[in-house]
């Protein structure tokens, strides 16, 4: 059953919404303001919210970012005060619809009906997307037996992978193969916030906590309350932090900044890293004790380069993805073939990106071999020798062939930092810390003068 939203402070709106989508056969929640709405909300349970652009405390942009932020949950704007600033806003942040007061019922209803239409068709394009789980090699097979057994159990996971492998898709496969499927699948990455901020994003605040908490506000392990927290990129959790969440972890209970009051939450934890763990307990970046919390079920995603033969088949299942509707897109077997000797330093999501731009840079129904020679091929992915292979596994460490990998991917860009990030789908602060990690030669370091629309972004 759907169930909806509602945030207005006008008690007049708020009861003729309410009592016409209950009718509708709607569950319907209420709140007087943005700030009341922001703690009623769940992600994963509301599939719409219909809120009042001017509230006292948190307006409806505030609130559109909120829901926005956590969840797919369709946001639909009503406002009294039109004008066309605020509904490019409205649009540009995400919004379903903006709508001018006073609104009748039967043109907010078919809004309502015209969202839930395009909800549907996001929430078949993910499932499109997820389909990039197949694949037959015995290494890909054997991690995804291994994530449907992690999703037997209510036990944390920890997924550790290079970039591009899909880490969240099987995290999200695990989620809606466990027993808390029924609530929402909540994500943060750890490597997106600054450590004054990660915290607040994790546990919440209460009111006064630092300077601009005018609010109390409730963190991302509350929002995943009944369901499933994803811990993206865990290893770039500051180490300050790190006892808070180790003790959130075991006892399921942790304080919101700012206040002495504990909040206790029903989630399964699953954890991601591009990097190793282990080696960053070496180095006295991450506290063993709760990398042994997080790897209570440890699952192993294998790089694009070691799933001999799922490259063909990926490629052709993203064509049909990224294919206009009614125009039927085949890739030739010679662009197969070569496909198959690239090193693809960016695995599946550099592989996704590349038949995406030559799917729509084609004028016909057919790709063929001209999409590598008219340079679509992302740059640094320049033709493998299967000579290569052998190389990976000569008895290599796993951090020696991380070396080699960094290293010829910043080789490839030239030394360029910003786009080797892009083609590794990784940070550019990863790169610097993997240039001074392993040393590499100065050719490699970044130069602000040769590279400054790069360097702008760094």
């Amino acid at each position: 059953m759907n169930r909806l939203l509602i945030a207005d402070d006008d008690p007049g709106m708020r009861a003729a919404l309410e009592a016409r989508f209950r009718k509708r056969g709607w569950q319907v929640d209420v709140a007087v303001n943005g700030t009341e709405a922001r703690s009623r909300f769940r992600p994963g349970w509301h599939t719409l919210v219909i809120t009042d652009v001017r509230m006292p405390g948190c307006d409806g942009f505030e609130l559109l970012r909120e829901v926005q932020s956590s969840s797919s949950a369709a946001v639909i704007l009503l406002t009294a005060y039109a004008c066309v600033p605020d509904a490019v806003k409205a649009m540009r942040d995400g919004a379903c619809d903006y709508l001018v007061k006073p609104v009748s019922f039967e043109k907010l209803e078919a809004t309502v009906e015209q969202v839930l239409r395009r909800a549907e068709a996001r929430a078949r394009e993910f499932e499109r997307e997820s389909e990039s789980l197949v694949g037959h090699s015995p290494a890909w097979q054997q991690a995804l037996v291994r994530a449907r057994q992690a999703a037997s159990t209510d036990a944390d996971v920890l997924i550790e992978a290079e970039s591009g492998t899909g880490k969240e898709l099987v995290a999200r496969l695990i989620h809606r193969l466990s027993a808390h499927s029924g609530g929402p699948f909540v994500a943060v990455n750890c490597a997106a916030f600054p450590e004054t901020l990660l915290e607040s994003e994790l546990f919440g605040h209460a009111r006064g906590a630092f300077t601009g908490a005018v609010e109390a506000r409730p963190g991302k392990f509350e929002l995943a309350s009944g369901g499933t927290l994803l811990l993206d990129e865990v290893g770039e959790m500051p180490l300050a932090l790190q006892p808070k969440l180790l003790r959130a972890l075991q006892e399921r209970e942790f304080d919101r900044l700012g206040s002495n009051q504990t909040v206790r939450v029903d989630i399964r934890i699953i954890a991601t890293t591009n990097r190793s763990l282990q080696s960053a307990i070496a180095d006295g970046r991450f506290r063993p004790d709760l990398f042994y919390r997080l790897n209570v079920i440890p699952v192993a995603l294998p790089p694009l380069r070691e799933r001999s033969g799922d490259v063909r088949e990926l490629a052709c299942h993203f064509a049909r993805l990224y294919g206009e509707r009614g125009r039927e897109i085949e890739l030739s077997e010679t662009l197969l073939a070569r496909l198959e000797t690239q090193p693809w330093p960016g695995n599946v999501r550099e592989l996704a990106n590349f038949v995406r731009r030559a799917v729509a840079l084609s004028p016909g129904g057919k790709v063929g071999v001209e999409a590598l020679e008219h340079g679509q091929l992302p740059a640094g992915s320049a033709p493998c020798s299967t000579a290569r292979t052998p190389e990976w596994k000569a008895g290599l460490s796993l951090e020696e062939m991380e070396r080699q990998l960094f290293s010829m991917t910043l080789d490839a860009t030239g030394g360029n930092r910003a786009r080797a990030a892009a083609l590794l789908g990784v940070s550019l602060r990863t790169v610097r810390n993997k240039v001074r990690e392993f040393g590499l030669p100065a050719r490699h370091e970044y130069r602000k003068d040769e590279y400054k629309g790069d360097y702008a972004h760094e």
